[in-house]
């Protein structure tokens, strides 16, 4: 009886440690919705204050760090050419970087790095905005490569490929959704992580036109009783898919009911609680049940709100539903009915393009200019604290294990004390 008794008791010490401290795998975090279950994370900071170090970045970039133990990983343009870096996370110094390729540009905001890295703990997955998709271990070695564009078409967005691959299992799922520079359909593909293969490819139709095709979001995944789906939003709708097969499950139109010609949309659907959230062009947002099958447009409709983000992804806790607009106006709803708790409360004035993340009953909202603002969680709004990192900021912040990540135009700054380490 002694070797069972330990066993579970081992497994039980794994699973507190684990709740205890989180990674931030991939770009919204271990629950892949902008949530983290740490606690006691930093209030205050200052580009020289509770500082636990930073790295010299060579420019700007959308894309999130993505941190799992002792390692950081970032997606970074220099000039020309694409990489990704290994940080170690104790030091903050570079310990392997790898070149994606080359081919970067700049389009306004956008560049080539925009997408975030995927880890799984043992290898790390990079999608450029140039559509090169690698695979590499913790130790740098290239495991498979591919060339997206090269083996099915050129993308055809606006402003330059952005979307990040989801991880799930064992597989990477990878939305090119376009319409704006191209008349090639768009698609969804899942790969094997392993051997970096197409398991399957998914072409999803729309009826929207011009710009309103492109989409810059990130699929989500939603879970109902027993039954997982892959949720993708873009082209004036959001669907749902069999992660098995691909095929189209379900549908809900009216993300863009004018048909307008410049609907793209930025900010990437929600998954709390098993609704489906599914942000548009700011109006409408809507959230949905899953589960169902062929149009649900109406039939899976919880509610809707005309004041949804434009660029930023939405945070909820599953009680309350949090939204930042890119001007940094704040609504809280409530997540199961749409009723407004607070609206139109305003942070400090600026362009907000990072997504807020929720954790330790505090939401942290960075602006353009490096300005985290740290809300108080919960149906009162109140600013907690604001603090200035004083450089360009696109990034959303990442947290783990007691520390805060976040990625300026300058630098990558890791804030607080680390907590619970497991290198």
């Amino acid at each position: 009886m002694r070797k069972p008794i330990l066993s579970a008791v081992i497994l039980i010490a794994l699973s507190c440690a684990f709740v205890r401290a989180d990674d931030w795998p991939q770009w919204r975090g271990p629950e892949l919705n902008g949530t983290s279950r740490e606690t006691g994370l930093p209030v205050r900071w200052g580009a020289t204050e509770n500082i636990a170090w930073k790295l010299e970045l060579p420019g700007w970039s959308g894309s999130t760090p993505i941190v799992w133990g002792g390692r950081v990983f970032l997606h970074v343009a220099e000039g020309d050419d694409l990489f990704l870096w290994c940080v170690d996370r104790k030091a903050g110094a570079v310990l392997w970087k790898k070149r994606l390729g080359g081919g970067n540009v700049k389009m306004r905001k956008q560049n080539m790095s925009s997408p975030s890295p995927v880890t799984d703990g043992r290898s790390v997955y990079v999608m450029t905005g140039t559509g090169v998709l690698k695979g590499f271990d913790f130790e740098g070695r290239e495991l498979w490569s591919r060339d997206i564009q090269k083996e099915y078409g050129e993308f055809g967005l606006n402003w330059g490929y952005a979307s990040s691959p989801l991880l799930h299992e064992d597989s990477l799922y990878v939305q090119v959704l376009h319409g704006m520079n191209t008349d090639d359909a768009s698609y969804v593909l899942r790969v094997d992580k392993k051997t970096g293969k197409t398991v399957w490819r998914t072409e999803r139709p729309t009826k929207a036109v011009r710009e309103s095709p492109d989409s810059y979001t990130t699929p989500a995944v939603v879970r109902h009783g027993k039954a997982v789906e892959i949720v993708v939003t873009g082209g004036d709708s959001v669907t749902g898919h069999d992660p098995a097969t691909g095929k189209e499950l379900w549908r809900a139109e009216g993300l863009n009911p004018d048909n307008a010609p410049f609907y793209r949309i930025v900010a990437s659907p929600v998954i709390a609680d098993g609704i489906v959230y599914a942000p548009s062009r700011v109006r409408p947002l809507l959230a949905l049940r899953p589960g169902g099958r062929g149009d649900v447009t109406k039939s899976h409709l919880l509610w809707s709100t005309v004041n949804g983000p434009d660029v930023p992804t939405p945070v909820t806790d599953g009680k309350y539903f949090y939204v930042v607009n890119d001007r940094g106006i704040v609504w809280c709803l409530d997540a199961k009915t749409g009723r407004e708790i607070y609206g139109q409360q305003r942070i400090k004035a600026g362009t907000y393009s990072a997504s807020p993340v929720l954790a330790d009953g505090k939401i942290y909202v960075t602006n353009e200019d490096g300005l985290t603002t740290v809300i108080k969680a919960g149906p009162k709004f109140e600013v907690l604290a604001e603090n200035d990192l004083n450089d360009y900021c696109l990034s959303s912040p990442a947290i783990s294990e007691g520390q805060i990540f976040i990625r300026t135009g300058k630098h990558l700054y890791c804030i607080g004390g680390r907590r619970g380490a497991r290198d």
